[in-house]
């Protein structure tokens, strides 16, 4: 069965970096498209951030130029690395097999604070 397991979250003050990874199992890593989602306190779910099978990324508006998405298909692990984290950034983050975050692990927190 498909298992996504993330980690890497924590608390970082504005400005400061985070890299998130995802371990996945259960399905031929290296033919799926791969997305990180985010929930933040109170709000729905929200795509972050997708890569293609030939290493084609994509980004929200609210992220781009600051995170960036990555794959190393030889380990099965999908990673994003967060940079200049801001406030809104503060969230439930999640990497899923769609942009809706239907088949999703179970998160790793991330929080932004002074």
């Amino acid at each position: 069965q498909v298992q996504l397991v993330e980690s890497g979250g924590g608390s970082v003050q504005p400005g400061g970096s985070l890299r998130l990874s995802c371990a996945a199992s259960g399905f031929t890593f290296r033919n799926a498209v791969m997305y990180w989602v985010r929930q933040a306190p109170g709000k729905e779910l929200e795509w972050v951030s997708r890569i293609n099978i030939y290493n084609d990324t994509m980004y929200a508006n609210s992220v781009k130029g600051r995170f960036t998405i990555s794959r190393d298909n030889s380990k099965n692990m999908l990673y994003l690395q967060m940079n200049n984290l801001k406030f809104e950034d503060t969230a439930l983050y999640y990497c899923a097999m769609d942009n809706s975050g239907t088949t999703r692990g179970q998160g790793t927190q991330v929080t932004v604070s002074s």
